[in-house]
C-alpha cells in the first residue's frame, strides 16, 4: 500500500482470473474506491480510516473484490450504464453517465473504443488525477495492450483510444492511474500527451 498523493492510495494484487498484477486505489477524501481488489493488508485496512463509501468500476470487467467490500461497508458499486448488461443476473451494481459527478471531485469521462462503458475518471484533489481502465496499460512506459486483446480491428480501436484520451487532455490534472500497470503520480498528463501525438 502506497500513498501516492493526498489520500490517494495504491496498491496491487494478483488478479484471480488472469493471474496477474493489477492496480486498484482508494481515493480517501472522497471515500471511493477504483477498480478493488482486496490489498494485501486485507480488508481491514479500510476498517481503520473512513470507510469507503461507493465502488466505481472502470470498465465491467473490474469488478474485482468489490462484492467483499460491498458486503462490509453497505457501500453501492457503479459502473457506466453502457456495461450493466454484464450484470443482469447479478450481482447489484448501479449504472452512471458519461458527464456525472459520482463523488465531490470524480466525474465519469467517456473513452470508449475498447468498449462502450470504458471510462476515465478524474479525480480533483491534489494535483488531479486521470483514472484508466484498459484503455492503456503502463509497464516501463505507456503503451497499447497487445492486439490479441484489442479485438478484430486493433487499429481502429488504437485510433479510437488516441482520439478520446487527446479530448482528455483538456480535462486539469497531472497524475494518471492506470488498472494495468503502475500510476505515474506526477507528470502522467505529459506522459499520456506524449503517447497519443
Amino acid at each position: 500500500m502506497e500513498e501516492i498523493g493526498p489520500g490517494i492510495h495504491h496498491w496491487t494484487a494478483k488478479h484471480p482470473k488472469i493471474g496477474i498484477e493489477v492496480s486498484s486505489y482508494y481515493v480517501e477524501p472522497s471515500r471511493t474506491l477504483l477498480d478493488p481488489l482486496l490489498p494485501a493488508e486485507g480488508i481491514e485496512w479500510f476498517r481503520e480510516r473512513p470507510a469507503p463509501q461507493r465502488i466505481i468500476l472502470t470498465n465491467r470487467h473490474h469488478y474485482r473484490h468489490s462484492g467483499e467490500v460491498q458486503a462490509e461497508f453497505g457501500c453501492p458499486v457503479l459502473c457506466n450504464e453502457n456495461g450493466l448488461h454484464e450484470f443482469d443476473s447479478g450481482p447489484e451494481v448501479e449504472g452512471f453517465a458519461f458527464g456525472d459527478e459520482l463523488a465531490e471531485g470524480v466525474t465519469a469521462h467517456e473513452v470508449g473504443a475498447i468498449c462502450p462503458e470504458e471510462t476515465a475518471v478524474h479525480v480533483q484533489v491534489g494535483v488531479g488525477y486521470l483514472a484508466i481502465a484498459d484503455g492503456l496499460i503502463n509497464h516501463g512506459g505507456v503503451g497499447f495492450v497487445p492486439d490479441g486483446l484489442l479485438g478484430d480491428d486493433p487499429e481502429e480501436i488504437k485510433r479510437g483510444l488516441r482520439e478520446s484520451y487527446r479530448r482528455l487532455l483538456d480535462v486539469e490534472f497531472d497524475g494518471v492511474l492506470f488498472a494495468h500497470g503502475d500510476p505515474i503520480p506526477r507528470g502522467g498528463k505529459g506522459a499520456l500527451r506524449e503517447f497519443v501525438g
